[in-house]
């Protein structure tokens, strides 16, 4: 009898604590509102925030709007009507959710801009994401470095992608690029054959790949049928690399006699890793996505629950209305010598991955 009764105290003491623990770990709705279920990277960015909030105990409305602007909005809006605290927002164009960011402002949502940043709204508290200005100087060196110089120099004729110019990032991104690239091209180390400069001119819509294949195959024929070389190509993402590289693979190069461009990339697909160790691709940029949702989702609950974030910059990222208070992540070049050590060793990718 005794041991009935303690087994009854103790299943007791098991259900208010159980029940104890629901209520604890029930602190409200976060909408996480990313770009498409496309590129690598944002499958692994929404399950790594998604994940983390869970473990801090916030329910998780996760949602993929397929590079559908429109759609995009409507699940935010959507979402809204659910009273969440918080928004983090990968957004493919926000500067259409001016409206729907002043009703979460309204009603006192945080909201973060999720390494994209969200222009034309008072109403974003705040960005995460990396040095985005400094993964271009890393993609220019990278080239360099690829090409050899400076103990050789040139002339090395090459040609340039941007990224959407609705993506913000790719305008640091090229900005970056040519911060170092620029003052080569004006003293005649390196030559953009075709003469297209420019995020007006070079830039690719939706980061798509297809579309970055389409244009190297007119710059090929264009401008490379007298049988000169395409000796480099500033590409700011790996799903464009493998685009320009399936154009370049079409018309020989990647044999004994035609080797490959020196192409850069982003992001640490892992395709493109896999093309870097097959000596295809050239580098990459590897931004630690981990990381940056932990440093989101660690940032967003300390402001949900009163707390004052700090570390952040005021002064780099202006979204047309004012500074947004942004926390910024180191990027890391990747090639062959140290894709091993950066993204294997580290977990990022598995071995059998990239093999």
């Amino acid at each position: 009898m005794k041991a009935l009764k303690l087994l009854a105290t103790a299943l007791t003491l098991g259900a208010i604590a159980l029940s104890g623990q629901a209520i604890a770990q029930d602190k409200g709705l976060i909408g996480v509102l990313m770009p498409n279920h496309v590129s690598l990277r944002w499958i692994s960015d929404g399950d790594q925030v998604k994940a983390q909030l869970e473990e801090k105990g916030y329910t998780v409305d996760l949602q993929y709007a397929e590079d559908d602007i429109a759609a995009q909005l409507s699940q935010l809006e959507n979402i809204l009507t659910k009273e969440p605290k918080g928004l983090i927002i990968a957004s493919i164009d926000g500067t259409t959710m001016s409206a729907a960011l002043q009703q979460a402002a309204d009603a006192g949502v945080k909201v973060i801009a999720y390494d994209r940043l969200i222009r034309d709204s008072a109403n974003v508290d705040y960005y995460t994401t990396f040095d985005n200005f400094g993964v271009g100087v890393l993609q220019a060196n990278s080239l360099l470095q690829g090409l050899g110089y400076p103990e050789k120099q040139g002339p090395f004729n090459i040609e340039l992608f941007g990224g959407s110019p609705d993506d913000n990032n790719a305008f640091f991104f090229y900005d970056g690029a040519l911060s170092v690239l620029q003052p080569l091209i004006d003293s005649g180390v390196l030559v953009v054959k075709s003469g297209q400069a420019g995020m007006d001119t070079v830039g690719t819509l939706r980061w798509d790949p297809a579309v970055a294949q389409a244009r190297m195959d007119n710059l090929l024929s264009a401008n490379y049928s007298d049988g000169s070389r395409v000796d480099g190509v500033l590409s700011p993402y790996d799903g464009l690399s493998r685009g320009i590289l399936s154009s370049l693979r079409g018309v020989g190069y990647g044999t004994a006699e035609q080797p490959w461009p020196i192409v850069t990339g982003q992001d640490a697909e892992a395709p493109s890793v896999k093309g870097i160790i097959a000596g295809e691709q050239y580098s990459t940029v590897f931004k630690d996505t981990r990381e940056l949702a932990k440093a989101t989702v660690d940032l967003l609950v300390t402001a949900i629950e009163g707390g004052t974030p700090e570390g952040l910059d005021t002064t780099t990222y202006n979204n047309g209305v004012k500074v947004v208070p942004s926390l910024l992540l180191i990027p890391y070049a990747v090639d062959k010598s140290n894709y091993q050590e950066l993204v294997i060793d580290s977990g990022y990718l598995k071995a059998e991955e990239v093999q």
